[in-house]
């Protein structure tokens, strides 16, 4: 885990190696100061002369100056590698999710990432700086002062080696009952974001329903799971600080105790003033070292969780991938399914998908339609795949879709989902996803042939209009032609449209779909649809019914054999009549 995650620091390595070692530069200085500050202490209670007396304050105020100076640029440093490190993180968990395929997608919840890419990135970023500076500091202190109390007092340094395991029994209970605990806080910080994202994006369906209330409950609900899991949390680790306080004032009071006895005892010959004074000063380091090893123990324990669901994602391979030797061009538009068979998951009792077998020259253009549910869009999403098939081989252009470089695969193959998405941004950007070299000129002509130009030039600001996230201040009808127009600017062999035309009225559709017939007529066009009305020209019409191909014929010919054709037909014709009768 710990080796995937710093392959994200990256061109950050030298500020993440510079911190420990000026962290490193910062104990030592720390280290001698209270040495200096003995002999100090010892040469006044001797009387010594004012010449002595500068010579060691200058001294101090040199050594506390490049402590100092270390100090300011770990810290500096430190920042640039964790602030780094987490740039880079952020930027190869984005970039993975973008390699990932539908099915890996359908793993992982929207929600899920959002909080690994925020929330868990965080984490694990403030525990990345406290461990190239804190975790540094706090055992080389620890060393060096426990190392400089034997020096001046070889006794009294013995009252750590009694204290510090007492302080490790208890931070290792405190670790093994918060670790389960932060595992439960990111997952219910998942259901959080859920809430928040599903309410956001379906706002006008809440406020449409007067839902806001139950939605309120449902996010204090989740909101308040939260706060439990940390309260718990938070309130064992509350325990480090009263802990850490007595192993000090223990210390403390036996340190001053045996300090006395053996100052008494001893004359003086054993321990003086000057010594005492950098033994207590040693003493609050060691334990102050202690202290800052239990702070990095508790940012450590709640960034593990965040750590592994990060490595989670990163670690998660694609379930499709490139061939070793791709196929970098696609003859033509047709396709062929041969014995296909499709689950969406391995544990899936039934198959989506039973028993395909389809043959769909280059140009054609090929009407589909079924019920809901029966396997309409699952069908087309294999030809682009964005699925793989289970069982079979799905072939465009006479080749195997798997044997296709994905990229070169997916240009030639537009898919105009049932989900019609636009990004925030002009229309003009959004269409150049489709081409982003089309010129303005190519982009009224699409537009024009997507039935979308006439609406586009009646707002004023025209093509350069803005779009809101999602497409919020345009109609469906709207959407579904600039999604259109933005697919045909790929110029593919293949043209997809998932129940794209629903929510345009039945005149627009025709003028769609003659533009399709005279100005693309090379492309292979296939239409999912709910109307009859969308696909009675097509050259083959594909009935499906419960993920299997029922018939294939053209419209007249399904009207003869095809009962579930002909009942649809009949019930659209009859729903019309009835609105003209009205």
């Amino acid at each position: 885990m710990i080796k995937r995650l710093l392959k994200s620091v990256r061109e950050y390595k030298k500020a993440s190696i510079l911190s420990p070692l000026l962290v490193a530069g910062e104990v030592v200085f720390e280290c001698i100061i209270p040495l200096l500050t003995a002999g100090l202490i010892n040469n006044i209670s001797r009387g010594c002369g004012m010449d002595i007396i500068i010579k060691y304050g200058l001294a101090l105020i040199v050594l506390a100056m490049f402590s100092l100076l270390f100090g300011v640029l770990s810290g500096h440093y430190s920042a640039i590698a964790s602030a780094g490190f987490a740039k880079n993180l952020r930027r190869d968990l984005f970039e993975k999710v973008q390699q990932f395929s539908f099915a890996n997608i359908d793993k992982i919840s929207t929600a899920s990432l959002v909080s690994r890419l925020t929330t868990d990135v965080s984490n694990v970023q403030m525990a990345y700086m406290m461990i190239i500076r804190v975790a540094v500091r706090s055992p080389l202190m620890l060393i060096f002062a426990f190392a400089a109390s034997i020096i001046v007092g070889k006794k009294l340094a013995w009252i750590f080696v009694g204290i510090i395991p007492v302080l490790l029994f208890g931070l290792i209970i405190m670790m093994a009952k918060v670790m389960p605990l932060f595992k439960s806080v990111f997952k219910k910080y998942d259901n959080l974001n859920e809430s928040v994202q599903e309410n956001v994006k379906a706002i006008r369906v809440v406020k449409s329903f007067v839902r806001e209330d139950y939605e309120i409950e449902k996010f204090s609900s989740a909101s308040n799971q939260l706060r439990r899991d940390f309260t718990r949390a938070e309130s064992i680790l509350a325990f480090n600080t009263p802990l850490m306080q007595l192993c000090v004032y223990t210390s403390m009071i036996l340190i001053s105790y045996f300090a006395a006895k053996l100052i008494i005892s001893s004359g003086g010959a054993y321990l003086d003033i000057g010594s005492l004074t950098s033994m207590i000063t040693y003493s609050m380091q060691v334990l102050m070292s202690l202290m800052m090893l239990s702070m990095i123990f508790v940012m450590i324990t709640m960034s593990a969780a965040s750590a592994k669901r990060i490595v989670e994602v990163l670690e998660e391979e694609s379930t499709i991938i490139n061939p070793e030797n791709p196929v970098m061009s696609v003859a033509d538009g047709s396709i062929d399914f041969e014995n296909v068979s499709f689950k969406y998951s391995e544990k899936a009792e039934k198959s989506a998908l039973t028993d395909i077998n389809l043959h769909i020259d280059s140009g054609m253009t090929v009407g589909i339609i079924g019920g809901t549910g029966v396997g309409k869009t699952t069908l087309i999403q294999l030809i682009s795949r964005l699925y793989d098939v289970t069982e079979g081989t799905v072939k465009v252009g006479g080749r195997d879709v798997r044997d296709y470089d994905l990229e070169v695969l997916r240009n030639e193959v537009a898919v105009v989902l049932q989900k019609n998405v636009l990004f925030s941004g002009t229309i003009s950007e959004n269409l150049r996803w489709g081409n982003p070299d089309a010129t303005d000129e190519e982009l009224v002509r699409i537009c024009k042939l997507a039935q979308a130009d006439e609406f586009i030039q009646s707002f004023p600001d025209k093509y350069e209009t803005h779009i809101e996230q999602g497409g919020n201040n345009v109609s469906g009808g709207q959407k579904q032609r600039l999604c259109i127009a933005r697919a045909l600017l790929k110029k593919p062999k293949i043209l997809i449209l998932d129940d794209s035309t629903s929510a345009v009225d039945t005149k627009t559709d025709a003028l769609i779909r003659n533009a399709f017939r005279t100005e693309i007529p090379g492309t292979t066009k296939i239409i999912i649809a709910q109307r009859i009305s969308s696909v009675d020209s097509a050259d083959l019409i594909i009935v499906m019914d419960g993920g299997r191909i029922s018939d294939i014929g053209t419209h007249d010919e399904l009207m003869e054999r095809s009962e579930i054709y002909r009942e649809v037909y009949t019930s659209q014709n009859k729903a019309g009549d009835s609105d003209g009768q009205e």
